[in-house]
């Protein structure tokens, strides 16, 4: 009886799941599937423009442009911020059951590695092993207080690095920026997109296009990035900001930030008229960008939750993305394998004869299909395949 009364009560005293970071995971992944169906996911291969119809053209830089306004820098912040937000959700689950997670989110990291080499596969710009090696930050933060906390992904927010290059060349106009050299990584994994077999894409992109994807994450300030949102998304956590009583605050956020857009990405525009060094010019952009970037995230963020705690109709329409956020890793994973083979050499090879409309459109057809399986698939399980398979395996071996 007591044994059972303790099951009852670790159970009770754990926290319930917060149904909006669902929808604001399906938010973000339905924008990184487009996304990457308008890039041919990284394989920047698509039909001569010079044979396509005016209004082809048109149509699509004018989704090119929009999605980007709308998702890009922006999905991958909000899908940042909700795994900072679930570590706190998990690690304070076990807290509250007297067990300390940082050593099984250590092993659960490493899981998320070897999943993430399992997309990389397919896809050379996946973001989980960027996740898993930045993830450690978690583990090694998640005792401090929440202002030193603030503190710290203030600091990383502002991209050190970066404001490091502009103050050297600012003191010494000859100053050059190291960067990773990866033109001949990136070379391989085109060469393998246009003309290799499955077998060989695979292996170039384990390699090649996983060291150019951190390189890449890291001279454009993404890792940093990543590191203050899952800083901030465990904060969210830990001060309850996704609850319904802290809409106030949501929105005071939004008005800062939106002023803060406009003016930030205002003055990115304006500096090439300005900034002769192109040194100083990259590493201007590099902060500007994350920091408006991360504004409009804001205005995204604060938008859905509004929406969603104060309107009827259109809090309906956001609850279908419910299951399509909760199945978020298989979603990202499946999606890698589908676009692959679409555009890919080694599949269909159709990145010379889908333009970005058309591609676009392919994006939506694999939204609403991962969406429909997804609807079904939850009325049955309580997890989706690829999180219900992380999550026995972190938790194998434990009492």
């Amino acid at each position: 009886m007591k044994e059972e009364a303790t099951a009852v009560s670790n159970e009770i005293r754990r926290h319930k799941r917060v149904v909006v970071a669902d929808v604001l995971r399906g938010v973000a992944v339905m924008g990184i599937v487009l996304l990457h169906n308008i890039e041919h996911f990284n394989f920047y291969s698509f039909p001569d423009k010079a044979l396509q119809p005016a209004w082809l053209n048109f149509t699509d830089k004018a989704i090119w442009d929009s999605l980007f306004f709308a998702f890009g820098g922006k999905a991958y912040a909000i899908f940042a911020l909700l795994f900072g937000f679930s570590f706190f959700i998990q690690d304070d689950n076990q807290k509250m059951k007297g067990n300390d997670f940082r050593a099984r989110f250590c092993w659960r990291l490493l899981l998320l590695f070897v999943i993430g080499c399992i997309d990389a596969v397919f896809f050379t710009a996946e973001i989980l092993v960027m996740y898993s090696l930045v993830g450690i930050v978690l583990v090694a933060t998640c005792r401090l207080t929440t202002r030193t906390l603030l503190i710290l992904a203030s600091i990383f927010l502002l991209q050190p690095m970066a404001l490091f290059n502009i103050g050297a060349i600012l003191l010494n106009s000859d100053f050059e920026v190291m960067k990773v050299p990866t033109s001949e990584l990136w070379g391989a994994t085109f060469a393998m997109q246009s003309g290799g077999s499955f077998m060989q894409t695979a292996v170039v992109n384990l390699w090649e296009g996983q060291l150019a994807s951190l390189a890449w994450a890291w001279d454009h300030g993404r890792i940093f990035q990543t590191a203050a949102l899952f800083i901030l998304g465990m904060v969210i956590g830990r001060q309850g900001w996704m609850l319904k009583e802290y809409q106030k605050g949501w929105g005071i956020a939004a008005c800062w930030a939106l002023p803060l857009f406009c003016a930030l990405r205002g003055l990115d525009l304006m500096l090439p008229d300005y900034i002769l060094n192109k040194d100083m010019l990259d590493q201007a952009h590099l902060l500007l960008s994350s920091l408006y970037n991360l504004c409009f995230m804001i205005l995204i963020v604060a938008g859905v939750l509004f929406l969603f705690y104060n309107t009827t109709g259109t809090k309906e329409m956001l609850c279908r993305l419910i299951p399509y956020g909760r199945m978020s890793m298989s979603n990202y994973v499946s999606q890698s394998i589908i676009g692959s083979f679409i555009y890919y050499n080694w599949g269909l090879g159709l990145h010379d004869r889908l333009g970005i409309t058309a591609s676009f459109l392919v994006g939506i057809v694999i939204f609403l299909a991962q969406l429909s399986f997804c609807r079904i698939w939850m009325k049955r399980f309580s997890h989706g395949p690829m999180e219900g398979t992380w999550k026995r395996l972190t938790w194998i071996g434990a009492r």
